[in-house]
């Protein structure tokens, strides 16, 4: 197998456990691909746009124009213009970094925190989608992180700051905080749905929420959303998130009707992949999970099985999950974000004949880390450097804990986003 994700592959995989574990990471990497994913998943036939079998005549439509945000839509974007090529009429979209397109203009935005470089952006898609007409046919590119790169004015620029910042605190599900995204933004819960009407528009969904609960995906700009204000002002009020100024989502089924949303990838991509690869590596994966939205402490114990389980003595070979496990950062000046931060804490809990890695799908696990790979030796390393594990984990500065043991997996941003991946290798004994 060709490793490309990984840059420190070899430095890292110095037995045989660590280079099998890495390599089903690298499967499960390849397989979300966003350049990959939509070369196999859209095709041009002649003049019909196939895309994961819902078929379009192009002949039917005036302009086919393009939208996109989130850290897979500029990717995604390069990949589109190689089917469509001139048959895009114009477009714009915004990720983490720009892309060289010939018709798509890609911007670069800021994530988790929105900015004025979203807004900017966030304008320019505005104004393709309210000059769409009936005529037209738009292709929207949607994947995870478009909630914070979405961003169309300054009011929803700096509340979104403010929000964020405020549900860090409280270690709930990305699922709530977008609920309440969708009601501080004009394009978010079926926003932009409305916006385009009445064009005909494909979501194109590169999915990085656990459990495939696609309406929140960038939290949900072309589907119907069912809460509303009231819902909304009570998670407020229930998590002391401060004040907002709250909109209703719309709640008219027209601006949906001419909606397609097409899921392209999600984090069962990956696990399949993932488990694909350990049979061919000859161990036995067991997926316990693809919405792992525990405690980090819980995830932990049922990834690992915690050093009291009781379940059965013999346990699969490869244990594998999905999610974004919940981490509550309670003090100011660490580093790393939660896969390193569950890492540092699996080094406590680690047996003499497993490997575990927890990975960021996007590359960037709140730094330019990815997660780490951890195993007795990581331990050894930690000792023999005479690092003071726990004030590291209470001060939940994770990132220079793998800096100095060497155990940091580097892939740079890989232009997907499926949640986290998580794999636990248990030797032959």
């Amino acid at each position: 197998m060709q490793n490309k994700w990984i840059k420190n592959f070899e430095e890292l995989a110095v037995t045989p456990e660590r280079k099998n574990a890495l390599e089903i990471a690298e499967a499960g990497l390849q397989a979300i691909s966003t350049a990959d994913v939509v070369a196999n998943s859209v095709k041009l036939e002649e003049n019909i746009l196939i895309m994961k079998g819902e078929k379009f005549d192009l002949s039917k439509f005036k302009k086919i124009k393009v939208i996109g945000f989130g850290k897979a839509s500029c990717d995604a974007a390069q990949a589109l213009e190689k089917v469509l090529g001139p048959k895009i009429s114009e477009g714009a979209v915004i990720g983490l970094e720009a892309k060289t397109c010939d018709i798509i203009e890609t911007f670069a935005g800021t994530h988790p925190r929105p900015s004025m470089q979203n807004v900017e952006a966030g304008s320019k898609i505005l104004q393709i989608a309210e000059n769409s007409t009936e005529d037209d046919l738009v292709i929207v590119l949607v994947s995870g992180g478009g909630s914070a790169l979405l961003c169309v004015n300054q009011i929803e620029c700096e509340q979104g700051q403010k929000l964020y910042d405020s549900f860090l605190k409280t270690g709930k599900t990305i699922s709530e905080l977008n609920t309440v995204r969708k009601h501080i933004s004009s394009l978010k819960g079926g926003g932009l749905a409305k916006v385009l009407y009445p064009a005909t528009v494909v979501s194109l969904i590169f999915s990085d929420v656990p459990g495939d609960k696609y309406e929140d995906v960038a939290s949900g700009p072309t589907y119907f959303d069912k809460t509303t204000v009231p819902e909304v002002q009570t998670i407020i009020d229930e998590y002391e998130l401060g004040d907002f100024q709250l909109v209703e989502t719309p709640k008219e089924d027209k601006y949906f009707e001419k909606v397609h949303n097409v899921i392209l990838v999600s984090n069962k991509t990956a696990m399949d992949a993932m488990a694909e690869k350990a049979r061919d590596l000859d161990l036995e994966p067991n997926i316990i999970s693809t919405d792992l939205y525990d405690d980090i402490d819980i995830a932990l114990d049922r990834i690992l099985g915690g050093r009291s389980s009781k379940e059965l003595e013999v346990r699969p070979q490869v244990i594998l999950a999905a999610g974004e496990p919940k981490l509550v950062v309670t003090k100011k000046g660490g580093s790393g974000g939660r896969n390193l931060f569950m890492a540092m804490k699996a080094v406590k809990l680690i047996d003499d004949n497993s490997v575990f890695i927890p990975l960021a799908s996007d590359g960037l696990d709140n730094c330019d880390a990815a997660g780490a790979i951890v195993d007795k030796f990581t331990r050894e390393k930690i000792e023999k450097l005479g690092l003071n594990l726990d004030e590291y984990i209470a001060n939940f500065n994770a990132y220079p804990t793998f800096q100095k043991s060497g155990d940091m997996i580097m892939t740079g941003a890989t232009g997907a986003n499926v949640s986290d991946l998580f794999i636990l290798l248990r030797k032959k004994i």
